[in-house]
């Protein structure tokens, strides 16, 4: 269970051995940057004008549209692997049968986590959670919703978890490296002075934090399956079920009774935030070595 044996992450990485030279990193994040920025607005609105003409609210079209347009990351990494570092775009998840079986088995687990951890007490906030949409409606946009979130955190673990961290790791052999490093981009990735206030910097340790155990779950797994897994689970409940009031909370049944700048509240629980990612990584964890 406590092992730190990453002889999968060894197979993982083979296939970017031959061609991991930094220069190609750097022009793969250059190229990978640009997709994101030219073709993500493309998509953004493409998606958008879709869900508006299907009546869908502006506010929770705007925020599905966001999500949708992560796509372009991940166009923007398969488009790098073959074009510059000359490999087959499928070799970032790992081998494929590994990946769906780990993928299935761990989201089912995180789903039940996270379901005993919403029954069993303590249960609630100081103040009760706030309805933010009423169910009938959003049960019937709630499809789209899963796939926008499937598309979002899977073009996350593509880049940092598979496009980073596998060709860092066939270039450099400490963790410090292929682990630690992608988790900090990460972590810098959610920083948002703005939406946060002085609990910026709480958010880029706690992404951090996230980005370190889902490197140690594809190192451990030799695969994307549990890192995907853990993350579209983690974010169906954090978009869609009980969100922050802002505007990635416009499509969530409800939103919390405080904001990312609450520092009070967010400080509070901060502890449990932790806690939790650290159980389903353990959870997670258990599954893979199975």
């Amino acid at each position: 269970m406590w092992t730190f044996d990453y002889t999968a992450h060894r197979a993982f990485i083979a296939p970017a051995a031959e061609k991991s030279q930094i220069w190609r990193l750097i022009v793969g994040m250059i190229l990978i940057v640009g997709v994101f920025i030219g073709l993500g607005s493309l998509i953004y609105t493409l998606i958008l004008q879709a869900l508006t003409s299907l009546s869908v609210g502006i506010d929770v079209a705007n925020v599905l549209s966001l999500l949708f347009s992560f796509g372009a990351a991940s166009v923007g990494v398969f488009a790098t692997v073959y074009f510059v570092h000359n490999c087959q775009p499928g070799v970032i998840f790992g081998p494929i049968r590994a990946t769906l079986a780990h993928f299935y088995l761990v989201a089912l687990a995180m789903t039940a986590l996270l379901v005993a951890l919403a029954v069993l007490p303590p249960w609630g906030f100081d103040e009760p959670l706030i309805a933010n949409r009423a169910f009938w409606p959003w049960l019937l946009v709630l499809p789209i919703a899963l796939i926008s979130v499937l598309i979002q955190t899977s073009a996350e673990e593509i880049l940092f978890r598979g496009y980073l961290q596998q060709h860092l790791g066939a270039r450099f052999s400490s963790p410090w490296i292929w682990m630690v490093l992608p988790s900090v981009l990460f972590g810098f990735a959610h920083y948002d002075p703005q939406g946060a206030g002085e609990n910026a910097w709480i958010v880029v340790a706690w992404a951090t934090f996230f980005g370190i155990a889902m490197a140690d779950l594809t190192a451990r797994a030799g695969n994307l399956g549990p890192a995907l897994a853990v993350h579209f689970v983690n974010n169906i409940t954090a978009l869609l079920i009980v969100a922050m009031p802002d505007e990635f909370g416009a499509a969530a049944l409800f939103v919390l009774p405080f904001d990312l700048s609450d520092v009070e509240m967010i400080r509070a629980w901060l502890p449990v935030d932790f806690a939790t990612t650290f159980v389903m990584w353990l959870v997670a964890r258990l599954i893979i070595q199975r």
